[in-house]
C-alpha cells in the first residue's frame, strides 16, 4: 500500500513537472513574441498581441489565441502564420531559441527587411518556412542547413528596392556620423537578398520545395542539389547564376517544376534532363546556353510550359515535342533551331501559346494547327517556312496574335482570316504573298496591328479596311496595289503609329477624308502615281510628325500650317508641280512670296517650327512642340528688334542671347570645313566655333542620308531640343541656340574644354590626370544629372545613351551629359515601347527583347559607365566576371597606384557595389538615380 501511495505521488509530481514547464515554455515563447513586436511598429493586425491581466496563468496560455499564433495542447508554439498582413520591421528581435516546437513559420506577401538571422537554424522541427516577398537582404545563413525536417523553403522575391533607412537619420538632417558604415548599410537595404547559394543547402533531404527566384544570387548553381532527391519544384529564375547546370540535376526523379530562366548561365543543357520524366514546368529562358535541346524533354509525356527562349541553341527541334499533347505554352524563339515544321510538331489540343520565331526552320505551315483550337498567339516569324497560309487556321477562333512575317510564304492570303473575331494583331510581311488583299479583313472589327507591307499584293485597297475601327498601325507598303486610295481609311481614327502605303502604284487624289486622322504620327504615301493636289484638310493631322509625299504627281500650294511649311523638301521631292512661301526647294507661289523670302539675305537662326502635340517619339501629351518652343525662346533669348520684319511671326526667329546669327556660324567654320571639326558620330560632325566677342561654342551639324535621312533628321533634332531646352543642371551640357532650315540643321552648345570621357580614359597621360578622387566626382555628376532629369523634370526625360562618348569633361575634369538626339519624355503610368537606342555595350539587356524603355534602362548604362571609370575602360562581356572578383585591387584600372587611404579605398568599394547594383538584370530590382546620388552624396558627407 505505501508502495502505491509513493507511486501515485510520483507520478503525479512528474505530470505536475511537465505542467510547470510548458508554462515557463509557453510564457517565454509569449514573452519572446512581445519583444518581437515593438520592432515590427504600431500595427494594428499585432493588437491581440497583449498578455491577459487576470491571473498569471492565463497570461503563459493567452498567446494561443493571438492572431497568427498557433499552438498545441501544451500551450507551446508550432504555428507563425503572418502571412499577407502588410508586415513591417525584421526578425532581428524574434528569438528563435523560444520556439522549441515550432513547425511553420509563414510570412511571405510583407514588407520585412533586413537580414535573415543566423539563428534560425535552431527552429530543429521547423517544416515550413516561407519568407517570400520581402525586402530581404544580405546572404542566406549557413545555419539553413539545420533545418534537416524542412519540406518547403522559400525566400523568393527579395529583390524589392528599399527606402532610406530613418534610423540612418535620427535628426532628420543628413547622414549619421557613422559614415561608410551607414553608407554599406543602405546598401544592403537596397540590394535585396544575395550571395552564393550555399552548398549546405544539400543536406534539406526532406525539401520538396525550394524557391529562390527573383533574388540577387551569382555564382554557380551547387552540386549538392542533385542530393534532394524528394524535390518536385526547384525555382530558380532571375538571378545572376552562371556556370554550367549540374548535371546530376538529371537524376531528381520526383522533379516537376524546374525554373532556370533570366540568369547568365551558360554551356549545354545536361543530356540526363530527358530523364525527369515528371516535368510539366520547365524553363531556360534567356540564358547563354548553348548545343542542343534535350531530346527526350516530354518523355514523360507532361510537360505543360516549356520555354527556351533567347538563348543560342541550335540543333533539331526536340523529337518527344511532337507527341507531347499535354503543351500549354512554348516558347523557342530567337535561337538558331533547325528543322522542319510540318514534320517536328503535332496537334495540341491545349496549346494556348507557341513563340518559335527568328530560328532557322523550314517546311510549311500545316493545316494540323488548325486542331490546336485554344491557341491565342502563333508565332513562326523570321524562319525560311514556304508553302501556303492554310484556311484551317481561320478554325482558331481564340487567336490573338497572328505573326508569320519574314518568311518565305506563297499563294493568296485566305479570306477566311476575316473569321478571326478576336484577332488583335496580324502581320504577314516579308513574304511572297500574291492576290488581292481580301476584303473579309474589315470583318475584324478587333484588330489593332495589320502588317502585310513588302508583298506581292495587287488590286486595290479594299475599302472595307475601313471598318477596322480600333486599328492603330496599318502597313500595306511595297506591294502592287493600284486603284484609289480609299476614302474609308480616314475614318480609322484610332490609327496613331502608322499609315504606309508607300511603294505601290496608287492613282487618283489623296482622300480629304485623311484629315480625320488626328493622332497620326507617321503617314507615308511615297512612291505611288497620286495626282492633284495635297488637301487643305491634311493641316489638321495635328500629331503628324514624319511623313513622306515624295515621288507622286501632286501639283498645287502646300496646306497653310506650319505642319507642312516646316518639311525638308525630300518629303515633297520629284512632284508634278508643287508650290510654297515657305519650303525651300519648292517653286513659290507667287512672286510677292519670292520676293519676301529673298529678301532677308541675313538669316537668323531659325527653329523647326513642327507642333509635337502628342509626337511619337516626344511624347509630349496635348503640348504642340511648336508652343513648346516659344515659351522656351521667350524664356532663353532676346529679339534684335532691328532686324525684324513688321510682317515676321514672332517666334519663327529665335537669337543666341540676341548676338549670334546664322552667318556667324557659317562664317567661323567657313561653311562648316572639316578643319573645325572636332569630334564625328552616328548623327552627324561636332564642330568648334570661336565667334566674334572670344564666345566658343560647339555646333553638332546634323547630316543624314537616304530615304529615311529627313526624318531621322527631324526626329534627333526635335528629341534634343525639346529636352534641352527643359533642363537647366550644372551637369548637363547647356544648349544656347539651333537652327533648322535648308540643307543645314544645328545645334550649338557651350563649349567643353576637355572633351569625352572616353578619350580621356582611353590615352595614358588622360588616365594619369583622373585620379580616384576625379573619378568619384565624375561618377556623382553623372549620377546628379541622371537623377535630376528622372525625378526633377516633368515629364522625366531618358537620355536613352549614356555612354562615355557622350559624358563631356570641362577643365576641372567636370562632368556634363551631353547628346540628347535620343532623349524621350517618359511617361511612368503608359507603356513606353520604342525603337532600340543607345551604344553597343551600354544597353540595358531587356531592350533586345521587350523594347520598353523605362528610366532604368538609363540606370543600367549607368552601371556600364560607373565600371568603365574604375576598371579605365569599358567593360563589355566582362561585366559577369568583375562580379565574380572579391578583392578590390582586381578590378581598379591598373594604370594608377592603388588607394593607400582607407577611406579612399571604402569610397571606390562602395562604388563599385553600386554599379554591380545597377546591372542587375531585372530592371525593377536596380535602384532608381535619386537613391544613387543619395548614396553618393552620402558617402561625401562621412568625410
Amino acid at each position: 500500500m505505501r508502495n502505491s501511495v509513493s507511486l501515485l505521488l510520483l507520478v503525479s509530481w512528474i505530470v505536475l513537472l511537465s505542467f510547470c514547464k510548458a508554462g515557463f515554455a509557453s510564457t517565454a515563447e509569449a514573452l519572446a513574441l512581445l519583444k518581437w513586436k515593438p520592432s515590427l511598429g504600431n500595427q494594428s493586425i499585432l493588437q491581440s498581441w497583449v498578455l491577459s491581466p487576470e491571473n498569471t496563468n492565463s497570461s503563459a496560455l493567452s498567446h494561443c489565441k493571438w492572431r497568427g499564433i498557433t499552438c498545441d495542447y501544451a500551450g507551446s508554439v508550432t504555428e507563425i502564420n503572418l502571412a499577407y498582413t502588410g508586415l513591417t520591421g525584421t526578425l532581428q528581435s524574434l528569438d528563435f531559441s523560444s520556439f522549441p516546437n515550432l513547425l511553420r513559420l509563414d510570412l511571405k506577401v510583407n514588407q520585412l527587411t533586413g537580414n535573415i538571422p543566423s539563428n534560425i537554424g535552431i527552429l530543429s522541427k521547423l517544416q515550413f518556412l516561407d519568407l517570400s516577398t520581402n525586402s530581404l537582404s544580405g546572404t542566406l545563413p549557413l545555419s539553413l542547413a539545420n533545418l534537416t525536417q524542412v519540406y518547403e523553403l522559400d525566400i523568393s522575391r527579395n529583390n524589392i528596392i528599399g527606402v532610406l533607412d530613418p534610423r540612418l537619420f535620427p535628426d532628420g538632417t543628413g547622414a549619421t556620423k557613422t559614415g561608410l558604415i551607414s553608407l554599406k548599410h543602405f546598401l544592403l537595404q537596397t540590394t535585396g537578398l544575395g550571395g552564393t547559394i550555399p552548398e549546405e543547402i544539400g543536406n534539406l533531404k526532406n525539401l520538396s520545395l525550394l524557391a529562390l527566384d527573383e533574388n540577387d544570387f551569382y555564382g554557380p548553381i551547387p552540386p549538392s542539389l542533385g542530393d534532394l532527391s524528394e524535390l518536385t519544384i526547384l525555382r530558380l529564375s532571375s538571378n545572376r547564376l552562371s556556370g554550367n547546370i549540374p548535371p546530376n540535376l538529371g537524376t531528381l526523379s520526383k522533379l516537376t517544376d524546374l525554373r532556370l530562366f533570366k540568369n547568365q548561365l551558360s554551356g549545354l543543357v545536361p543530356p540526363e534532363f530527358g530523364n525527369l520524366s515528371s516535368l510539366t514546368v520547365l524553363h531556360l529562358s534567356e540564358n547563354k546556353f548553348i548545343g542542343n535541346l534535350p531530346q527526350q524533354v516530354c518523355q514523360g509525356g507532361k510537360l505543360v510550359n516549356f520555354t527556351a527562349a533567347f538563348n543560342n541553341f541550335s540543333g533539331p527541334i526536340p523529337t518527344s515535342l511532337k507527341n507531347c499533347h499535354t503543351l500549354y505554352r512554348v516558347r523557342l524563339e530567337h535561337n538558331q533551331l533547325t528543322g522542319v515544321l510540318d514534320q517536328d510538331f503535332g496537334v495540341y489540343p491545349n496549346l494556348t501559346y507557341i513563340d518559335i520565331s527568328f530560328n532557322k526552320l523550314r517546311g510549311n505551315l500545316s493545316a494540323k494547327w488548325g486542331q490546336c483550337q485554344n491557341l491565342t498567339l502563333l508565332k513562326f516569324a523570321g524562319n525560311m517556312l514556304g508553302g501556303k497560309i492554310p484556311v484551317e487556321i481561320s478554325q482558331l477562333n481564340q487567336l490573338a496574335v497572328l505573326d508569320l512575317s519574314s518568311n518565305q510564304i506563297s499563294g493568296e492570303i485566305p479570306p477566311q482570316l476575316g473569321k478571326l473575331s478576336k484577332l488583335l494583331r496580324l502581320s504577314l510581311k516579308d513574304n511572297r504573298l500574291s492576290g488581292q488583299v481580301p476584303t473579309e479583313i474589315g470583318e475584324l472589327s478587333n484588330l489593332q496591328f495589320l502588317d502585310l507591307s513588302m508583298n506581292m499584293l495587287s488590286g486595290q485597297i479594299p475599302y472595307q479596311i475601313g471598318d477596322c475601327s480600333r486599328l492603330q498601325m496599318l502597313s500595306l507598303g511595297k506591294n502592287n496595289l493600284n486603284g484609289k486610295i480609299p476614302y474609308q481609311i480616314g475614318n480609322l481614327v484610332a490609327l496613331q503609329d502608322l499609315l504606309d502605303l508607300s511603294y505601290s502604284f496608287l492613282t487618283g487624289e489623296i482622300p480629304s477624308q485623311l484629315g480625320k486622322l488626328a493622332s497620326l504620327e507617321q503617314l507615308n504615301l511615297s512612291r505611288n502615281n497620286l495626282s492633284g493636289s495635297i488637301p487643305a484638310s491634311l493641316s489638321d493631322m495635328l500629331s503628324l510628325i514624319a511623313f513622306n509625299l515624295s515621288y507622286n504627281n501632286l501639283e498645287g500650294p502646300l496646306p497653310d500650317n506650319k505642319i507642312f511649311g516646316s518639311a525638308q523638301p525630300s518629303a515633297y521631292s520629284n512632284n508634278k508641280d508643287l508650290c510654297s512661301d515657305v519650303v525651300q526647294g519648292l517653286r513659290p507661289c507667287n512672286a510677292a512670296s519670292a520676293r519676301k523670302i529673298g529678301g532677308d539675305k541675313r538669316n537668323r537662326i531659325i527653329i523647326l517650327a513642327a507642333p509635337m502635340a502628342g509626337g511619337l517619339f516626344l511624347s509630349l501629351a496635348s503640348v504642340g512642340f511648336l508652343a513648346f518652343l516659344r515659351r522656351w525662346c521667350s524664356r532663353n533669348m532676346s529679339r534684335v528688334g532691328s532686324k525684324s520684319s513688321s510682317g515676321e511671326d514672332p517666334f519663327s526667329v529665335c537669337y543666341f542671347n540676341g548676338r549670334i546669327v546664322y552667318e556667324d556660324i557659317i562664317e567661323a567654320t567657313k561653311n562648316f570645313n572639316d578643319m573645325y571639326c572636332i569630334g564625328e558620330g552616328g548623327t552627324g560632325k561636332v564642330y568648334k566655333v570661336e565667334m566674334p566677342g572670344s564666345q566658343v561654342l560647339a555646333v553638332k551639324k546634323l547630316n543624314y542620308s537616304g530615304k529615311d535621312g529627313e526624318v531621322s533628321r527631324i526626329k534627333i533634332f526635335s528629341s534634343e531640343v525639346a529636352a534641352l531646352a527643359e533642363l537647366r543642371h550644372r551637369n548637363i551640357v547647356k544648349l544656347h541656340g539651333f537652327y533648322a532650315r535648308g540643307k543645314h540643321t544645328f545645334l550649338a552648345y557651350e563649349f567643353i574644354e576637355n572633351g569625352s570621357l572616353a578619350n580621356m580614359l582611353s590615352s595614358e597621360k588622360g588616365a594619369s590626370e583622373l585620379n580616384w578622387e576625379k573619378r568619384i566626382k565624375i561618377v556623382k555628376g553623372v549620377a546628379h544629372a541622371l537623377s535630376y532629369m528622372h525625378h526633377d523634370c516633368n515629364p522625366p526625360i531618358i537620355h536613352r545613351d549614356i555612354s562615355s562618348n557622350n559624358i563631356l569633361l570641362n577643365s576641372e575634369l567636370e562632368a556634363y551629359v551631353s547628346d540628347f538626339g535620343t532623349a524621350r519624355f517618359w511617361k511612368p503610368d503608359l507603356s513606353n515601347w520604342t525603337t532600340i537606342a543607345g551604344t553597343y555595350g551600354y544597353v540595358a539587356p531587356e531592350l533586345a527583347y521587350t523594347a520598353a524603355v523605362t528610366e532604368k534602362c538609363d540606370v543600367y548604362s549607368f552601371g556600364v559607365l560607373t565600371l568603365e571609370v574604375l576598371i579605365g575602360k569599358q567593360p563589355g562581356e566582362l561585366i559577369s566576371y568583375l562580379q565574380s572578383l572579391t578583392h578590390l585591387e582586381d578590378v581598379l584600372d591598373g594604370r594608377l597606384s592603388l588607394p593607400s587611404d582607407q577611406q579612399l579605398a571604402d569610397k571606390l568599394s562602395c562604388v563599385l557595389t553600386i554599379a554591380f547594383t545597377c546591372l542587375r538584370p531585372n530592371p525593377q530590382s536596380r535602384p532608381s538615380m535619386r537613391n544613387v546620388s543619395q548614396l553618393l552624396d552620402m558617402m561625401a558627407s562621412s568625410d
